[in-house]
């Protein structure tokens, strides 16, 4: 764990936040590859959630909400410390339970910020039936950030008080939860090994006892990954009934109910919901890619990355700073452009220096532009997991890349 986190302030992916100023405990911010990182990981999770599928539409409601939704979710009653925050001059964060009523003990602004984004999909599941052709089953997802007050921040981003949520609300009908809580759980973790290659061997899933459910929830598995410091939980889904439709009916008194169009009964969905922070699974994903090896007897460190989350997909690296060869480089740099995520590295220096730099930030393809580039028009194409080389004619570069990055 050390290693990692040395690596990625080293590398730019992770700094403490302020730290100028000695930084804020359980706060981070996001370097060039960090965010390039989690950008891949929001990206992939919306499209394999949301895109690549009929039956999901997406929502990006406020962090800020009336205080009658949290005491309607049980968020007041049954969570121990949510997190205030005042909206007005001071913008000083509060401990919920030191704040009364809604105000703010040093300016006297109302205060609140979220602990989920899951609320804002059940306040606006009426919005949402109303407005598009979605029919039960069918999702709402939402991405964004969050805020728990945690009293013991720590094990890096593992646990932080600022966070990035990325929630699915699946509505199904009230008799057919079983069925479809076991496809979310087979789906979530299927994602994790094909598209974001994950060792299938450091995964498992945990099924919690009655004893342990949230109070909204009929049952409740959780996606472990097995961290340097124990096996932790890398994503929740969970069951929550008709809890939070039915909570909301009451506190706001409105119909929240949904008409079947083919039965013509009215009912309340039950949900079934797979919850993920950005921020454990960036986290997962440079543990579970970290690796030191011996290459020409030499060791080095590398984050073995899928391509498909490399913050660095292709590295585009002249041999040498001649004007001729920098042309070449820079017309491959353009030709990528868009297609892939392209990093240009001319900094001069031993070009083996360069590729340790690529590999200790995960870039899986080097294309290396030397002097016979000039008369045969191809490059070579080094691949980072093994070192191999392969000769690819500039003019085939596009199609060969797309075949390595799709594996």
């Amino acid at each position: 764990m050390d290693k990692v986190v040395a690596l990625t302030k080293r590398r730019g992916f992770i700094y403490p936040s302020s730290e100028i100023y000695g930084g804020l405990s359980g706060f981070y911010d996001y370097g060039p590859y960090g965010v390039a990182l989690k950008r891949a990981i929001r990206d992939l999770w919306w499209r394999h959630v949301v895109e690549l599928r009929d039956d999901v539409v997406g929502l990006e409601s406020t962090l800020i909400m009336p205080s009658e939704v949290w005491a309607a979710s049980g968020h007041l009653t049954n969570f121990v410390d949510p997190l205030r925050q005042c909206t007005g001059r001071c913008k000083k964060r509060w401990r919920a339970d030191t704040v009364k009523g809604d105000k703010c003990p040093e300016c006297g602004s109302e205060v609140y910020l979220r602990p989920e984004t899951a609320q804002g999909m059940f306040v606006d599941f009426k919005n949402v039936i109303n407005s598009t052709r979605v029919r039960v089953p069918f999702g709402i997802a939402q991405q964004g950030r969050a805020f728990r007050n945690e009293i013991t921040p720590g094990n890096f981003v593992f646990r932080v008080r600022e966070f990035e949520l990325m929630e699915l609300e699946y509505f199904v009908k009230p008799n057919e939860d079983d069925g479809w809580f076991d496809y979310w759980r087979k789906e979530r973790m299927r994602w994790y090994t094909d598209v974001l290659g994950v060792n299938a061997s450091r995964l498992r899933q945990y099924d919690h006892p009655k004893a342990s459910l949230s109070h909204y929830s009929k049952q409740t598995t959780d996606i472990e990954y097995e961290f340097p410091f124990g096996w932790g939980e890398l994503e929740g889904i969970a069951d929550r009934t008709d809890f939070d439709l039915r909570v909301h009916q009451e506190a706001s008194k409105t119909d929240l109910t949904y008409l079947d169009p083919e039965t013509n009964d009215r009912y309340l969905p039950w949900v079934i919901e797979p919850a993920v922070s950005v921020d454990r699974i960036f986290v997962t994903l440079l543990i579970d890619a970290y690796d030191e090896d011996v290459v020409n007897e030499e060791s080095r460190v590398v984050l073995r990355l899928h391509p498909n989350v490399a913050p660095v997909q292709v590295a585009i690296v002249p041999l040498s700073k001649k004007e001729d060869l920098i042309k070449v480089a820079r017309d491959v740099r353009s030709s990528l452009q868009g297609e892939f995520r392209v990093e240009y590295d001319q900094t001069g220096g031993h070009i083996g220096r360069r590729y340790r730099r690529q590999d200790e930030i995960g870039t899986p393809f080097c294309i290396t532009v030397d002097f016979e580039t000039l008369n045969d028009r191809a490059v070579t194409i080094r691949k980072r997991d093994t070192t191999e080389q392969e000769r690819v004619a500039i003019a085939g570069l596009t199609e060969r890349l797309t075949a390595l990055v799709a594996g």
